[in-house]
């Protein structure tokens, strides 16, 4: 499968993004960095949602329903519906496919924006149904590390999160967040700010509206090489921090409209 994808460039860098999925898969930095983590060979097989950079989960996150996993708008395409010198505007909508798994008309509009401030995705969710609709959702963020045994996720101090890698049970997070193997942790209700350390005295200011719970995973060495689509050395180069509606659904009522945002700036 070919995968066309959108370029925007500017003095402030550059991203690409997948019209399969609205996926953003690069965004990089005046100086070259990439931020985004991406395997450097991608999977592109037909029907497989593509590994890395920042996936589009809706209507349902991860395996929380009876939808295919992280929902249905992965694995289709999305339409270019506006650019200009700092933004990308992207959308899709219902069609039969979809209906056929869950019976609701909606839109979808993601915007990007690369300006002085960093890189901002938003998420506009519109309920063109005649009756409620019920969803969760996420930017799945995959971020660039060099080494995620020496970062550390700063700001989630004394929050409870539900542990993935742990049969589901809930913990209090103590300190700062250290990655030593697989990590998989949804914070209900997190703090609205969050900052990642990188250990080489460079740092990720990130921060969410509208998604009210944060998700963070990395898979560690044992889970990584089970993943077909990703080296598994590369669990060490990576770490998901997630802008997420995944512990409390949001229910929308007829024609209404909800928004989530996600910021990332390097400090």
């Amino acid at each position: 499968m070919t995968v066309h994808t959108f370029q925007l460039k500017n003095r402030f860098g550059q991203l690409r993004i997948a019209e399969y999925g609205g996926q953003l898969l690069q965004w990089q930095c005046p100086a070259g960095i990439d931020r985004l983590y991406t395997p450097e060979h991608l999977n592109t097989i037909p029907g497989r949602a593509l590994r890395g950079g920042v996936p589009v989960c809706f209507p349902q996150f991860s395996g929380r329903g009876n939808l295919p996993k992280h929902g249905l708008v992965r694995t289709r395409p999305w339409r270019l519906q506006g650019q200009t010198g700092s933004a990308l505007i992207l959308a899709i909508e219902d069609d039969e496919e979809t209906r056929a798994l869950w019976p609701y008309a909606f839109s979808l509009v993601q915007t990007l924006v690369l300006d002085a401030d960093g890189l901002s995705i938003s998420l506009d969710v519109h309920n063109r149904s005649d009756q409620p609709l019920v969803f969760t959702a996420a930017l799945h963020t995959y971020l660039r590390v060099p080494d995620v045994t020496a970062c550390s996720l700063q700001g989630l101090n004394g929050c409870v999160y539900e542990d993935a890698a742990d049969d589901g049970r809930y913990k209090n997070q103590q300190g700062n967040l250290f990655i030593a193997g697989e990590v998989d942790r949804v914070f209900a209700e997190a703090p609205p700010r969050l900052r990642l350390n990188y250990g080489s005295g460079e740092s990720l200011a990130i921060s969410q509206g509208g998604f009210t719970d944060t998700v963070v995973w990395c898979p560690g060495p044992e889970l990584a090489a089970q993943l077909p689509d990703m080296p598994t050395a590369d669990w060490q180069h990576m770490l998901c921090v997630e802008a997420a509606a995944a512990a409390q659904p949001v229910t929308m009522l007829a024609d209404s409209h909800w928004q989530g945002w996600q910021k990332l700036q390097v400090l």
